[in-house]
């Protein structure tokens, strides 16, 4: 197929490698910043775009891998000039039907992963979720979405709400308590890498039991003596100490159910 990529982020850069490498021709890539679309179209042998009225108008799909404040507004920049277009979007917690004033054939491609330009990843393995307005673009976004992924599932835009907020929790929550660690590491001289062998196994334990299941520590029994120490070294951090105390308390109640 032949897909034009609006955007050149971090997921639009994985992505169009893993559309390039499935024997897809990515003929364009949009960017608002020239240096943004020239390095991504550098990446796939493609023209580097910032002029959304240059955009092809045949290509067989459109994706959309924009942050969410953006993409209502781009939509209505480019899909009514295309009126036979397909169209995409790539965001966990935006409808399907942010496309519906502005398109006929619309959906949802997203892969629910981590992604940095720096590092590499297996994008076959990444779960890739999508949804269509109509056959047509059901079609479509079934065999793009099949041929870069072995986790392809159809899933409604209210139920991908929770996926987002689920991987919300799982990704982004889970990464700044790491980052909250690398601080009061360095704070005391001592450097994260000692931290990287206690990471790996708790990552490790959940590919092979519940979460919960696999929890340790003083909150499990909840306690107090530990927890209070704990507290009064995060004194001068006050927001790390209420995080401390809730994430306490939340995996006791859990943990006990």
């Amino acid at each position: 197929m032949r897909v034009v990529l609006i955007g050149a982020g971090n997921l639009a850069t994985h992505l169009g490698r893993a559309l390039v490498e499935a024997g897809h021709d990515v003929p364009q890539v949009w960017s608002r910043t020239q240096a943004s679309a020239s390095a991504l179209a550098a990446q796939l042998g493609a023209e580097a775009l910032t002029d959304v009225g240059a955009i092809s108008m045949e290509a067989d799909a459109y994706v959309f891998a924009l942050k969410d404040s953006a993409l209502e507004s781009v939509i209505r920049q480019v899909c009514p000039l295309r009126t036979d277009g397909v169209f995409f979007h790539t965001a966990g917690s935006m409808p399907m039907d942010v496309f519906a004033d502005s398109a006929r054939h619309y959906g949802v491609f997203y892969p629910m992963q981590t992604f940095s330009k720096q590092k590499t990843v297996d994008f076959s393995e990444i779960p890739v979720f999508v949804e269509a307005s109509d056959e047509r673009t059901r079609e479509v976004v079934g065999a793009l979405a099949e041929s870069v992924s072995r986790r392809v599932s159809w899933l409604s835009s209210a139920d991908r709400k929770y996926l987002h907020l689920a991987a919300v929790f799982a990704c982004n929550f889970a990464n700044h308590c790491f980052a909250v660690s690398e601080q009061l590491l360095k704070e005391h001289g001592l450097a994260f890498d000692v931290m990287l062998p206690l990471i790996d196994e708790t990552v490790g334990k959940v590919h092979q039991m519940s979460p919960a299941k696999a929890q340790t520590g003083p909150a499990v029994r909840f306690d107090e003596n530990v927890i209070q120490r704990h507290e009064q070294l995060l004194a001068e951090h006050g927001q790390w100490q209420q995080m401390y105390e809730l994430m306490s308390r939340s995996i006791h109640q859990m943990t006990q159910q």
